[in-house]
């Protein structure tokens, strides 16, 4: 992927913060690979739901421990998670892989319910317009309530990661994508990949 036109639209939205953001990001999520993978030697079960629900519960946990005291950084609640809006731009993990493959094979589980909102409603302008068909007003009115404390305004910024208990993170790139009506596959306008830790340490 050419690295040009991603770097400079990650300093255009975070200008001073994009060197500490994209230090700390990767870092986090390390972290909250190894609280869940402990949670799961912790119980000693056979299957995995210990590790997955540890990882979609820590991973905003350290994100908002890692960035909260960046300027220009302020909590938001969404969905009984807390995660950070910074610069004006909502930071929102997405696991998307469990093996590192490219992150525009990324995509929703469902194409409606809470994720799909966010993305649509705070993602960046479709690259071509939809079809009008007179549903705008019926869209924003099944908008995910938790989604109206949010201003209009605020735009969104993907952390899409590739992760699994056997191998930790293996990928993270931060970017913005469209998701159209009634699909659950992500379309990127810009993504680019983030420094891994040495050695997956997160410190």
């Amino acid at each position: 992927m050419d690295q040009g036109p991603a770097v400079t639209w990650a300093r255009k939205i975070f200008n001073d913060l994009t060197e500490p953001l994209a230090r700390e990001i990767p870092r986090c999520l390390v972290r909250a690979h190894q609280r869940a993978k402990h949670g799961h030697q912790g119980v000693g079960t056979q299957t995995l739901e210990a590790y997955g629900h540890g990882l979609y519960a820590a991973q905003y946990e350290e994100l908002t421990a890692g960035l909260e005291n960046l300027p220009e950084a302020a909590p938001a609640r969404l969905q009984g998670r807390t995660v950070m809006i910074v610069a004006g731009y909502l930071l929102y993990p997405l696991r998307y892989a469990k093996k590192d493959v490219p992150v525009t094979e990324a995509h929703l589980r469902r194409a409606t319910g809470f994720r799909a909102d966010l993305i649509r409603r705070h993602g960046p302008e479709p690259v071509q317009a939809e079809l009008d068909l007179g549903l705008d007003e019926l869209r924003e009115a099944e908008v995910h309530r938790d989604l109206l404390r949010i201003s209009p305004d605020t735009r969104l910024v993907l952390l899409a990661y590739a992760c699994s208990m056997e191998r930790g993170v293996v990928r993270v790139e931060w970017g913005d994508a469209e998701l159209r009506h009634d699909d659950k596959h992500l379309l990127w306008h810009h993504h680019e990949p983030l420094p891994m830790p040495a050695d997956g340490e997160p410190n």
